[in-house]
């Protein structure tokens, strides 16, 4: 379905990493690659400019807010969109993704179909 477009995958469990991978490879993405920190994830972003940033919250070094906001700040990389896949589930935390720039927050456990759909709005 998505056999062009690369995703990035950005989290700290090996895990959630895998589970992730395994729902995003049904969605027959070209190319999955994964960042096990924010830093990293920014670093790959502007490195391999993926269509679509699935990110966690809470990791060690700057979180998935500050690496959101470090993502949509940049000229290069803003219209890259970003999925927040975490367990910080409260109104609050998806207001402040929301002002960070995510375009959809997920919360964990991350239900496929729910993903799949939020995928759908922004790539289709």
């Amino acid at each position: 379905m998505y056999n062009n477009l690369t995703v990035l995958v950005i989290d700290d469990s090996n895990v959630e990493r895998h589970l992730l991978k395994e729902m995003l490879t049904e969605l027959k993405f070209a190319s999955i690659i994964e960042a096990t920190n924010g830093e990293d994830g920014v670093k790959m972003a502007e490195e391999h400019k993926p269509n679509l940033i699935l990110m966690d919250v809470v990791m060690p070094g700057i979180n998935g807010f500050q690496a959101t906001k470090k993502i949509v700040s940049n000229e290069e990389l803003k219209n890259i969109p970003v999925i927040m896949c975490t367990s910080k589930n409260q109104e609050t935390d998806k207001t402040w993704g929301a002002r960070q720039g995510a375009k959809a927050y997920v919360t964990k456990p991350v239900d496929k179909n729910i993903l799949f759909e939020e995928i759908r709005k922004l790539l289709n």
